[in-house]
């Protein structure tokens, strides 16, 4: 069902965008929408594991220098029957961890030196096990596209608010009126925005579901979590991006009242109840 609904969710955002081309220039702008989707798409497939790791100068890691460490997810991987991912290390004391790579041949998963501090080997386990399950499930790939297609959204919008301002079209040529094209620069955003957060929020519900299989202790999962959060707040990363936020296992961006609405990542709350109750 949430494979289903992610799939949904990605159409809608690509015809949003489709739509958008069309309001600013027609039938023309439609085609214009769609080829700059597909040009995305191919750069997020290609590039988007590389530009994430070293925005966060993650440093990859040998079995040599942390035999435990890349053990375990060797291990895991084993288990899952899946490739063994590149294993990087983020010089960060803020606990987090993410994967990335368009898919398991070309997977990487990073964590944080401050993670490595704070969990127990069962927690750290049940934390990598999250990772490769968005590995096994392509999520960070479907993510980082939603997340392009959103910004690529927002920057149509801004042009289609200056064409309907400057633009000298009447409301019965192609593409729609002024009033129908401000309406729709204003709401595509938003609408985009709704779309992206139901796409990253359903990915990790998955990804909590089958890390808590693949470890075979969901409470340590649930453990796990509560301190990654509270840490967190406490120990915020720095330089985190929104861009990149949806990536992290909890959200690096400390928000908080309305804000968490918004947010990437489904509350706290939710996902550690739910793996509590896996774990009964």
């Amino acid at each position: 069902m949430n494979r289903f609904k992610t799939a949904v969710l990605l159409t809608s955002l690509t015809l949003l965008m489709v739509g958008l081309g069309g309001a600013i220039g027609g039938q023309g702008g439609m085609y214009l929408a769609f080829l700059m989707a597909l040009a995305m798409n191919f750069f997020s497939y290609w590039f988007s594991d590389k530009i994430v790791l070293r925005m966060y100068g993650a440093r990859e890691i040998s079995e040599m220098e942390n035999p435990a460490f890349f053990g375990m997810i060797r291990r895991l991987t084993v288990q899952a029957g899946l490739p063994m991912p590149r294993v990087y290390i983020i010089p960060s004391e803020s606990p987090n961890a993410f994967a990335t790579g368009r898919n398991p041949e070309h997977a990487a998963v990073a964590a944080t030196e401050g993670i490595m501090r704070i969990l127990t080997p069962e927690e750290l386990e049940g934390v990598m096990a999250h990772e490769l399950s968005h590995v096994a499930n392509r999520d960070i790939l479907i993510s980082t596209i939603a997340a392009t297609i959103a910004g690529a959204i927002s920057m149509l919008a801004n042009m289609a608010q200056w064409a309907a301002i400057f633009g000298h079209r009447s409301d019965d040529e192609e593409g729609g009126g002024v009033i129908g094209t401000l309406a729709l620069a204003i709401l595509a955003p938003i609408a985009a925005m709704l779309i992206q957060l139901a796409v990253s929020r359903s990915r990790e519900y998955m990804a909590d579901e089958g890390g808590a299989k693949l470890c075979g202790h969901p409470r340590s999962l649930a453990n796990a979590l509560r301190k990654l959060d509270q840490a967190s707040h406490l120990l915020p990363m720095q330089g985190a991006r929104p861009a990149t936020a949806h990536m992290f296992i909890v959200n690096p961006l400390t928000a908080g009242g309305i804000a968490k609405l918004f947010s990437t990542h489904p509350p706290m709350e939710e996902r550690i109840a739910r793996l509590e109750q896996m774990g009964r």
